[in-house]
């Protein structure tokens, strides 16, 4: 199936870092995801009930990222892709980008960041 919801350049902060600063200041994070989903209901119907609502995954992301402080952003992806699948039962797998383009790198980037992708555990028949 190749059917997908996405959100691009959800811009959140938060204090996530190893360096003690980042847990004092924070930083603006920039997220990327892409929620595998059959849209088929939700194409012939056009209710809401037969997709996932941006505002739901959006606030879903939000409270998972930001809600405590991780050390390293793999943590906080992780996160971010276990709170998706468990509070969007119809998600199949989730893929969560995760830019850090502030990280306390010395040189001179245009990003760094992580990238975790989950999927749902198949259920036992």
């Amino acid at each position: 199936m190749s059917d997908a919801i996405f959100v691009n350049g959800l811009a959140l902060h938060a204090f996530h870092g190893v360096m003690q600063h980042e847990g004092k200041v924070g930083q603006t994070f920039k997220l990327d995801l892409v929620l595998s989903i059959d849209l088929a209901d939700a194409s012939r119907s056009d209710k809401l009930k037969d997709t996932v609502s941006y505002d739901f995954v959006v606030k879903t992301v939000s409270e998972a990222f930001c809600s405590r402080r991780y050390r390293l952003v793999e943590a906080a992806a992780g996160a971010v892709a276990e709170a998706v699948l468990a509070r969007c039962p119809k998600v199949r797998s989730v893929r969560v980008t995760v830019h850090k383009p502030h990280a306390p790198v010395a040189a001179t980037f245009d990003d760094v960041g992580v990238t975790v992708a989950r999927t749902r555990a198949p259920k036992n028949v």
